[in-house]
């Protein structure tokens, strides 16, 4: 019995309700150069014109729409919708993260949010290739690819004479499709070619540098005879070392403790005599 008034109590009172921010699609992905729509809907207990503003979150968080106006850098690509964005002509730079503020200044929550998420895709560029223009044989070689801004990251091919090179257990190179790399680990007079680079992704149609010529030389006979000059001097160093380090621990290097002969001095030269001074004490007359 007593369930009942109550229940009628419950039914005759105000329910209180908060201002509530939702979006139907919170992650949105457009191609660049097209217009992107951020959805904010919102809904509110009394205030029938609550204050909107939406913020961009990077390094730190900017103004998008804030006191019924865009800021300057969207006044004239951007209009709102009740709550909804709508920027036109979107670039990279405007990826990021987005929140929609709604505060209702007479519901007894005041303050609602939700948050957007922009991803600008970006067909592939004309990538940067690094090919040299002549290699000696038998060196190392790296042939670098790079697309900085195609968004998602670009994968790679590289031709050599317009025909698609295929890296296998058996080819004396090797590539890397997502680093861009193409390495040699000793080319020969065969890998001469005109070598270029494709970058590609699932936005737009793929792009290729122009092709650059890549020579393979031969060492010049007075390089050949240098090179083996400095290695033969390099191997007899090396063995000149070993063996002095194996007779220093065999002890054929020790300083011998006999003393050193030395030879007696000469004898004295005999006196010579003053004839000045000669007197003369007997005679020799018979």
């Amino acid at each position: 019995m007593l369930a009942l008034p109550l229940l009628m109590i419950l039914l005759q009172s105000p329910v209180c309700l908060s201002v509530t921010v939702s979006s139907n699609k919170p992650n949105v992905e457009v191609h660049e150069h097209s217009d992107a729509v951020l959805s904010c809907e919102f809904r509110t207990e009394k205030d029938q014109s609550p204050r909107i503003e939406w913020k961009k979150k990077g390094k730190g968080v900017t103004f998008v729409y804030f006191n019924q106006k865009f800021t300057s850098s969207y006044a004239r690509r951007a209009k709102i919708e009740g709550a909804t964005l709508t920027l036109h002509s979107v670039t990279q730079k405007d990826s990021g993260e987005y929140r929609c503020e709604v505060t209702a200044g007479e519901d007894h929550v005041n303050l609602g949010e939700t948050i957007v998420t922009l991803n600008v895709l970006v067909p592939p560029h004309v990538p940067s290739c690094e090919v040299p223009s002549s290699v000696f044989v038998g060196a190392g070689l790296d042939l670098l690819c790079k697309d900085k801004l195609s968004v998602p990251p670009a994968t790679y091919r590289w031709f050599k004479d317009n025909k698609a090179l295929t890296a296998t257990a058996d080819t004396p190179y090797s590539i890397d499709p997502h680093k861009g790399s193409l390495k040699f680990q000793s080319v020969s007079k065969t890998d001469a070619g005109m070598y270029r680079c494709e970058s590609s992704n699932n936005v737009g149609a793929p792009k290729s540098c122009v092709a650059q010529q890549l020579k393979i030389i031969e060492y010049p006979l007075n390089m050949t005879i240098l090179i083996a000059g400095a290695a033969g001097f390099v191997v007899l160093a090396l063995f000149c070392c070993i063996c002095v380090c194996v007779c220093r621990r065999r002890g054929c290097c020790k300083k011998s403790d006999a003393k050193p002969y030395n030879p007696p001095p000469p004898p004295p030269p005999p006196p010579i005599r003053n004839l000045k001074h000669y007197k003369q004490t007997q005679s020799f007359m018979i």
